[in-house]
Formats: C-alpha cells, structure tokens, sequence
C-alpha cells in the first residue's frame, strides 16, 4: 500500500508492502529536480515518521529517494517565498526542517538510509540524522550552501557534527566540495559502502536484521545513545538570531539570485 501525504512540489510516498516483516519504506520523490526537498515534502516526511513512531508494527524504517537519487537537498526555487525575510527565514530552519530531523532521529523506531546517486545539502541532513547510513559506491555527499551565500542551520548541522566531528564538518562546510563514497565513510558519514548493483539488497538486509531483533532492546539502544552523547547548553536566543544574521546580506542574496539565474555568484563578504 502507498499513501501519499503531497501532490504538490514533490512527494514523500510510504510503502508498507514489506510490512508483515516489520518495514516501511518512506521514498523522496521529486525526480524532475533530483528529489530536491521542497517545503511540503518537510512537512509530509516530518508527518510519515511521526505516524510511523505511534506503530508498534514497525520495527525498521528505510529511507530512500526516487529514480536513482536521494536528495539533492532543498528546493531553492522555494526561497524567495519560504525564506524572503528574517521571521521566514527563521520559520523555514526552525519550524520546517529542524523539527523534522529532530523527529527523524527521535522516532523509536531504527532507521536506515538506502544511498544511491547525489546525497547533498538537506538530503546529506536527511541521510546523517537516521541510524544508519549504507551508500553505493557511485552516490555523491557534500553540502555546497558556501556557494549560496549562508551557512548551515543549527538544527540540520546538529546531525553532520556528530558523525563526522569538528575536523571533517569544517572542511565540508568551508570547502563546499562534493566527494564519493569512500571518502564519506572515511568521515565517518557512512555505516557501509557497497556495490552500486548490490545496494538495495544490503540496505534491506540490514533492514531485516534490525526487525529480526527485539523491538524494545533497538528503542533503548537509541534511547541510551543519545542519552550518553556529549551534550552541550541549547543556544540562547542572542545566538539564534547571530545564526541566522546573514539574511539581509548581500552574499545570501547574491548566492540565492546567482543559483536561480544560473550565473556564478559575486560575493563581497557583506
């Protein structure tokens, strides 16, 4: 069975075929624009895994994306409108994209991504706040956001930084590279490599191992993890808003502007 949150600017499809075993797929589908994740596919991943943490059928949740990638991070074409002025700007990485990640990595529930094809931006964020992360040698990481004038939010880089640490999240987010496989595993990004061929048979077999345990021993896995995990004091509302004050900025808009008319940027560090 599929059900469909959106029909509008992509979609995030839920199939419950593999049910009977303890499975969910949940697939990011906007494949005219590489699944780019637009507003509505936030919102409707953000509902799937919060409908899926209340059954106590599930025992294992993959993620994926649709015709051959997994995301190409967010829809840039929705900024102008979703992220225009402070108050939205704040409304998009605060209420949209961080609550979803949050939910992501909250849900009881152990989750694997299934990698194939470009893996970049919010769907590199998608990728690293799920539990395990198992690629094809052929799918491409990297978070190139230094080319659109700002940086990575809070709530999206919370995930990145405890996979990859201090060292690797720096030279990803300063380079603004794109790299393969192999070297994201070397960062600490990826649970396994595999053949691109063999790469939804690993992913579902590690699936299945998951469900083949018991259910209560995986949700307190997860729970005692992230309950052990160096924990650091929330950021004041002075250091949200020094997060997002380059909104006004020439770079943010010249970054935004450059990447919409298809030109490259001329940023003057203002």
């Amino acid at each position: 069975m599929e059900a469909r949150v959106s029909e509008v600017a992509g979609e995030v499809l839920r199939d419950d075929s593999l049910l009977d075993e303890g499975l969910v797929t949940l697939t990011l589908s906007n494949p005219t624009k590489l699944n780019a994740i637009s507003v509505a596919m936030w919102r409707a991943l953000r509902a799937h895994v919060q409908a899926l943490d209340e059954d106590s059928r599930v025992r294992a949740i993959v993620v994926r994306g649709a015709q051959g990638n997994f995301a190409a991070g967010a829809d840039i074409e929705e900024f102008p409108v979703e992220r225009g002025s402070y108050d939205t700007l704040r409304r998009y990485h605060g209420e949209i994209i961080g609550p979803t990640l949050d939910a992501l990595a909250r849900c009881r529930h152990p989750s694997v991504a299934l990698i194939e094809g470009v893996c970049v931006g919010g769907g590199m964020e998608i990728a690293t706040h799920c539990d395990l992360r198992i690629a094809g040698q052929g799918a491409r990481f990297g978070v190139p956001i230094n080319k659109l004038g700002f940086p990575m939010a809070p709530g999206e880089l919370r995930g990145v930084l405890a996979l990859a640490g201090r060292a690797a999240t720096l030279e990803i987010l300063l380079e603004g590279r794109v790299f393969g496989a192999s070297e994201a595993r070397e960062k600490g990004l990826l649970t396994r490599v595999v053949d691109d061929e063999a790469l939804e048979e690993a992913g579902y077999t590690c699936a299945r191992r998951i469900a083949a345990g018991a259910p209560l021993a995986a949700q307190l896995n997860k729970w005692l993890i992230a309950r052990l995990a160096p924990s650091v004091p929330p950021l004041s509302e002075a250091e949200w808003q020094r997060a997002f004050s380059y909104w006004d900025s020439h770079d943010h808009r010249e970054g935004v502007a450059a990447f919409l008319e298809k030109r490259p940027p001329d940023f003057r560090g203002r």
